[in-house]
């Protein structure tokens, strides 16, 4: 069986360093390249086609997120195992979103690291460091809860503002007026804790609300 083919990015070479030794111990796994920013990573993708991006968020030139949503529009077969030393929520969902196979932190045991790489390449997902996983835990709950405390009309009145349509309409859509379609966004947005209607419609959809 043909070695699993890995593309180390990261702009600091002791981590790169680090990193490249872990892998090289592998004997399953081959290191076929480095970057040390994300436009090497981009020309370095093309050259030498790994099945495995090991791919660091905070580059200097593009952020390891536009790195990866360009790796997936044009190499979609390439894998994703994002490694970073924040657990930034912002962070974790887009690149999860974008596809990412994989969300690790930097001080994972290497042996996680390796599993990862080779759970990654034959096509599992999922692969998170438990603070990750605790997060994504407490996303699912704070959607739960948010779920628990709209009533059906809200849940209605969310989903129109989300698909863009105004107080009048929405009011014709349900066959209320407009004054109470007011409160039940002021409701929604008190729920809710947000403060506008793009806000409230990005909550929705980040939190399944709809």
């Amino acid at each position: 069986m043909s070695p699993i083919r890995v593309l180390l990015v990261d702009d600091h070479p002791v981590v790169r360093s680090g990193l490249r030794g872990m892998v090289e111990k592998a004997v399953d796994i081959e290191m076929v390249g480095e970057a040390s920013n994300g436009g090497e990573a981009l020309q370095m993708v093309e050259e030498t086609h790994p099945d495995v991006i090991l791919l660091d968020m905070e580059l200097p030139d593009i952020q390891g997120a536009q790195v990866a949503r360009q790796v997936q529009q044009l190499y979609p077969k390439v894998k994703i195992l994002a490694l970073s030393a924040h657990d930034d929520s912002v962070y974790v969902r887009e690149l999860l979103e974008l596809g990412a196979a994989g969300y690790l932190m930097k001080e994972e045991a290497p042996e996680a690291i390796i599993d990862a790489i080779r759970g990654i390449a034959h096509g599992e997902r999922g692969w998170v460091s438990r603070r990750i996983a605790a997060q994504m835990a407490s996303w699912v709950e704070v959607g739960e809860q948010s779920k628990m405390k709209l009533t059906t009309r809200e849940h209605e009145v969310l989903r129109l503002i989300v698909r863009g349509k105004t107080n009048q309409a929405i009011a014709l859509d349900l066959s209320i007026s407009e004054k109470t379609v007011e409160k039940y966004i002021s409701a929604i947005f008190a729920k809710l804790n947000v403060a506008s209607r793009v806000e409230a419609a990005v909550h929705a959809v980040q939190e399944g609300l709809i």
